[in-house]
């Protein structure tokens, strides 16, 4: 089974954590394994403190380092993501990445 590091804008919103969940639920139900660290991250730290910001974008490295691909959803491309994918490039090569537009099916996932 596929490791799938989970890339999509987080900044501390609610609406893209559940927008991520989502995403994961998709990748499970495609018979991969979904790492989303903005939606685990987000149960006990603050994007807002400049600090656990810090350590979140050092964990996602980490852990971007077990993962088979990245998966890019949607077009917006903010700050933390951008550092994601420039380290995956660097560490596992851009042919492993796939990038995912069009998320209207996506988002109509149920994760309840």
């Amino acid at each position: 089974m596929k490791v799938i590091f989970v890339c999509s804008p987080f900044q501390g919103k609610q609406e893209n954590t559940e927008k991520a969940k989502r995403y994961c639920r998709m990748l499970v139900d495609m018979g991969y394994i979904p790492i989303a660290p903005h939606v685990y991250f987000s149960q006990f730290m603050n994007d807002h403190n400049p600090e656990d910001r810090r350590k979140a974008l050092e964990m996602n490295k980490k852990l971007l380092e077990f993962c088979d691909e990245l998966w890019v959803f949607g077009d917006e491309i903010t700050e933390g993501m951008r550092e994601e994918i420039e380290y995956f490039k660097k560490t596992k090569g851009e042919d492993k990445i796939r990038w995912i537009k069009d998320l209207k099916e996506i988002l109509a996932y149920d994760v309840r």
